[in-house]
């Protein structure tokens, strides 16, 4: 059977229209659809359950905690971490904010990150201490010599981005973290929320110290961020907020807080959410490996491809089709607003892409000069999708181009 029959038919929203137009969801790089067994999993926690974590005694109460530890497990065994190794938190962004909060960090103290980062990567280390950036390539690839010589200045902490969200690129971590490992005694902070999605990573083989992802990237619910740390640095990382369900103890001299994970986790979390997550790990680790790969393949093929052949768009990364997930971001021809296709694909089209600056601004800036539109595809997504999707920016690129130049006059 084809990847369409056995794997598209899983996914309810691909079955809307909009107008009488069959969708095309193509902004799977900020958040992925969610296959029928993740929705049934959150539903039925609804339907039979609904009772708070770790505190209540009865009966709904223990089998919803049992539920969300089991939940837990399916996360860390993925990764290859234990269970009290992973934090369950709202987003990535949350997750890492927790540990550049948390290192107690002096001022002054030297990070060193990527160009290529999410705003989630960057801001938070601006914040705690002196961020300098590594610089990239005309193609976002990473300099590795100018990484090098920041290592030379022994860093705190060196915050990597695995895959960027504007690129597509996937970069050589272990390398990275070997570089490190060898040049100094820092932290090293990864930011998978790209990658994870398209690949598995085991944090034990690749040795890093935190790895920060999100499940609504890798077709789970909305409102949970993972935290991967090793035990004996989260034992000593400080909480980001305090509250109920973090302390074992409270009285009018002070607190004791929980052992690790839970000391992290202030208040009620996303209960129905991480039950959705595990059966979205789930279903990833139950497609066929070999063939989804060679799908993801035929997708950045389309995609790249696509964008090489045409004049009025410019491909934002490598042309190579190596190291580097299925997603495209186009620089259109000058004053086309990126904004107004995006919206004129989904209404005229059905297509949904994004556009903008990726959370990215620096990178966009650097590389593109303005704002973009972002194609990614997924597991669910066909090749005859990212054909149509570049037909339609031809026939709106045709007629918007010349409107637009004019405009400038």
């Amino acid at each position: 059977m084809t990847m369409r029959n056995t794997c598209r038919d899983d996914f309810p929203a691909l079955r809307r229209e909009i107008d009488g137009q069959p969708i095309s969801y193509l902004d799977n790089g900020a958040t992925t659809l969610k296959p029928r067994s993740v929705i049934q999993a959150v539903t039925e926690y609804y339907e039979t359950n609904g009772a708070n974590i770790h505190r209540g005694k009865h009966r709904l109460s223990e089998e919803a905690s049992d539920a969300y530890e089991a939940s837990r497990t399916v996360i860390a065994r993925h990764i290859s971490a234990a269970a009290n190794e992973v934090v369950l938190l709202r987003n990535t962004s949350e997750a890492l904010n927790l540990v550049a909060g948390g290192l107690g960090l002096d001022p002054d103290a030297s990070i060193v990150g990527c160009l290529d980062a999410h705003h989630s990567q960057m801001l938070p280390w601006r914040r705690v201490g002196r961020l300098d950036l590594t610089r990239v390539d005309s193609h976002g690839r990473l300099d590795r010599d100018h990484f090098r010589e920041l290592l030379r200045g022994r860093p705190k902490v060196v915050a990597l981005t695995h895959c960027s969200n504007v690129t597509g690129v996937i970069h050589p971590v272990a390398e990275l973290i070997a570089e490190v490992r060898a040049a100094c005694d820092a932290t090293i902070v990864l930011d998978a929320a790209q990658s994870l999605p398209h690949q598995r990573i085991n944090v034990r083989e690749l040795d890093v110290d935190f790895m920060a992802f999100s499940m609504h990237k890798m077709l789970g619910p909305t409102g949970v961020g993972c935290l991967f740390g090793r035990s004996e640095l989260l034992a000593e990382l400080r909480p980001l907020s305090v509250g109920g369900g973090m302390v074992d103890w409270v009285d009018l001299d002070g607190s004791v807080d929980r052992r690790i994970p839970f000391k992290f986790e202030t208040g009620t979390p996303a209960i129905a959410s991480i039950i959705g997550s595990a059966a979205a790990i789930r279903y990833l680790e139950a497609l066929d490996g070999p063939r989804t790969h060679q799908h993801a393949q035929d997708l950045c093929a389309a995609l790249v491809d696509g964008a090489l052949a045409r004049p009025r768009v410019n491909l934002i990364g490598p042309p190579e089709q190596t190291d580097r997930i299925a997603l495209a971001t186009l620089r259109l021809e000058s004053a086309v607003p990126a904004g107004e296709v995006a919206r004129l694909l989904s209404d005229s089209y059905g297509y949904m892409v994004r556009s903008g600056h990726m959370c990215a601004q620096p990178l966009v800036t650097e590389l593109a000069g303005g704002e973009t539109l972002r194609v990614s595809a997924y597991l669910y997504n066909e090749v005859s999708e990212i054909e149509g999707f570049y037909q339609a920016l031809d026939e709106l690129l045709s007629w918007m181009a010349p409107v637009a130049v004019e405009a400038r006059r």
